[in-house]
């Protein structure tokens, strides 16, 4: 079977996709079970909701997180923010394009694989998107299996990765071993304060509010009620800042918090 996204999405699509769902025959159950082997933390960033609502259902059918974004600037904050395996980009998207995001998550140092999605179908496209930074090109309209083989391809090229390291003064945080290290020293946190530590060197210099800080470490807005966030901060802090005499992590009052060196 053979599922194809156009731009706009046709109303035949609709009528194919509950076909699948009303039938779930064995074979094509066993079919794409079989697409994507391992588990994958996706990030689609495109505006038009029925393609993203596709690319939900298909890839979290696999086992899959995924995540979305609407706009370019959306898009920067989480794929900067959060670890992921893949990025999915659209080039034409609000607030930016897909080619300045790429361009301007490459030169933040984020090597995250990107599989660009676009109605842009010339030699010359394929080439800016390429020369930006996307590691792959797909054009619509696009057949699901055919997204599902590249994802898989490029998860596969991201394996060879051994590092990607944040830095700030003599602090240094490996995102893909979760290793953190000052002055020599190995620092041992718990996942929450790893994120949290992640999410702030990776906008050093930016003071973050507690609302921005609980949507996308804890990803959930309730998270700035209470202590929690402020909790989670005094933990790094005797563990990052306490031992050394130069501290990074520093509070706004009444904003929220930065890191600078």
């Amino acid at each position: 079977m053979k599922l194809v996204v156009t731009e706009p999405v046709p109303i035949a699509l609709h009528h194919n996709e509950a076909n699948v769902h009303a039938k779930k025959e064995p074979l094509q159950r066993a079919a794409l079970s079989s697409v994507l082997e391992s588990t994958m933390r996706i990030l689609v960033v495109e505006d038009d909701r029925r393609i993203v609502d596709l690319l939900k259902r298909a890839l979290q059918a696999e086992g899959h997180v995924v995540e979305d974004a609407a706009d370019a600037l959306d898009g920067f904050a989480l794929a900067t923010s959060a670890s992921y395996d893949v990025l999915i980009v659209d080039w034409t998207i609000p607030r930016g394009s897909g080619l300045e995001l790429i361009r301007d998550l490459r030169r933040e140092g984020v090597k995250i694989p990107v599989l660009m999605l676009t109605a842009h179908d010339t030699t010359s496209d394929k080439v800016q998107a390429l020369d930006a930074g996307a590691d792959d090109y797909l054009t619509k309209p696009f057949a699901l299996e055919e997204i599902l083989a590249r994802l898989r391809a490029l998860s596969r090229r991201s394996e060879g990765r051994t590092s990607e390291v944040l830095k700030i003064a003599d602090l240094t945080i490996d995102v893909l071993t979760k290793e953190v290290h000052r002055g020599g020293q190995t620092i041992s946190l718990s996942a929450k304060e790893f994120a949290l530590l992640e999410y702030l060197v990776r906008n050093q210099g930016v003071v973050l509010s507690r609302d921005k800080i609980a949507e996308n470490v804890w990803q959930y807005p309730y998270a700035a009620e209470g202590h929690v966030i402020d909790v989670y901060i005094q933990y790094l802090r005797e563990k990052v800042d306490k031992p050394f005499a130069h501290k990074l992590i520093h509070t706004r009052r009444g904003m929220g918090y930065v890191v600078r060196a």
